[in-house]
């Protein structure tokens, strides 16, 4: 694979706009990867000024969970230019670090998406991305450009979408279903005009799926004046063929424990593309049901499999060995390693909105 190793990375090192030979295929993310890319937090109204205890609680909780995956797998952070210097400090040896501008630190939603191309390679889709709906908090100028920027580094072909549409905002099973949510794809704010079949005929095309499954929204805390509008990511994932993981909040008084029963219900009459009938297993939400901004979105939903390792939000709560145990059994063969995400949470997402897998080649395929 061809690389760049701690170079400045941005418009002017963006490779050609290629379209990979059809069809793509986004392979499922427990399968085999060659890293993950991650982004170092920079100053900014999300994460507070330079120097502020808020950036450096930031890039303490990121730092945790980037040497986390390093133990399993390659990880390369990308940083904006101003604090290279710092990320370096931060992460330490073995972490590679690469200069790119950016306004915000959640790659999964900023990077692209990798994707096998019909001859097993590697290659990048790059969505638009407007700020999650071009929402009044966010800034996009210089992270619109990072799933560019992302692939030059991981030396990919990139196929652009015209579809806006963050990696937070759909998961695949690596057999052709999707999930996807109602009020992110068909977002006015974000696709104007769509509807499913549009939606779907460019989530198709760009992942090599062939059903997709609405689920009608997110949790409640997703929102409010921050949040993403309803990123699957933190409710429901696949954990295999066939197998869905689902955030089940059994407080009623909790506004999600109205949402976990519709959205199972939504599930339970589900087929998927191979025709079978989906089998979902409950996790549930931390005891802990509000912090000071209300009611929170604590969810175990929302981590990351990495190559021999899952990577799971931990909130210090009764829960978090329930969660360990259940995710232990739906990815046999996997450590479970928990890491403190309540930092992460604060700041609008979790652990698996600031991580982006890059799936090795299939066997046979130089990279």
């Amino acid at each position: 694979m061809a690389f760049i190793n701690s170079t400045a990375v941005g418009d002017n090192a963006a490779p050609d706009v290629a379209s990979p030979r059809p069809p793509a295929h986004m392979p499922a993310e427990w399968e085999a990867h060659q890293r993950t890319w991650m982004a170092f937090p920079p100053p900014n109204d999300t994460f507070g000024p330079a120097g502020s205890p808020t950036l450096d609680n930031a890039r303490a909780a990121w730092t945790k969970v980037a040497q986390t995956i390093a133990r399993h797998e390659p990880v390369t952070v990308i940083a904006d230019p101003r604090d290279a210097t710092a990320a370096r400090e931060w992460l330490g040896n073995g972490i590679d670090v690469v200069e790119v501008p950016l306004d915000d630190a959640w790659l999964r939603d900023s990077g692209p998406t990798f994707v096998h191309a019909a001859d097993g390679s590697v290659a990048a889709v790059d969505w638009v991305f407007n700020g999650w709906g071009a929402q009044g908090w966010a800034a996009w100028t210089k992270d619109q450009d990072v799933a560019r920027a992302v692939a030059a580094g991981a030396g990919v072909p990139v196929r652009a979408s015209a579809l806006v549409n963050e990696g937070g905002g759909f998961h695949v099973d690596g057999e052709g279903t999707v999930l996807l949510t109602e009020t992110v794809q068909l977002d006015p704010g974000r696709n104007p005009g769509a509807t499913k079949e549009s939606v779907e005929a460019e989530i198709h095309a760009a992942l090599g799926t062939t059903k997709a499954i609405w689920l009608p929204r997110g949790l409640t805390r997703d929102y409010g004046g921050f949040g993403t509008r309803g990123h699957v990511d933190i409710v429901a994932t696949f954990a295999g063929a066939g197998t869905i993981l689902l955030h089940r909040q059994d407080n009623p008084d909790h506004p999600d424990h109205a949402v976990y029963l519709q959205l199972k219900a939504v599930l339970g009459g589900q087929l998927d593309a191979k025709g079978r009938p989906l089998r979902i297993i409950d996790v549930p939400a931390p005891t802990v049901l509000t912090d000071h901004e209300g009611w929170v979105d604590w969810s175990y939903i929302n981590h990351y499999v990495a190559n021999s390792v899952v990577v799971l939000c931990g909130f210090d709560d009764p829960n978090d060995t329930i969660a360990a145990g259940i995710l232990g059994r739906a990815y046999p063969g996997r450590t479970i390693e928990l890491v403190d995400a309540r930092d992460v949470f604060a700041f609008g997402g979790g652990i698996h909105c600031i991580t982006q897998q890059q799936p090795a080649a299939k066997a046979g395929v130089t990279a």
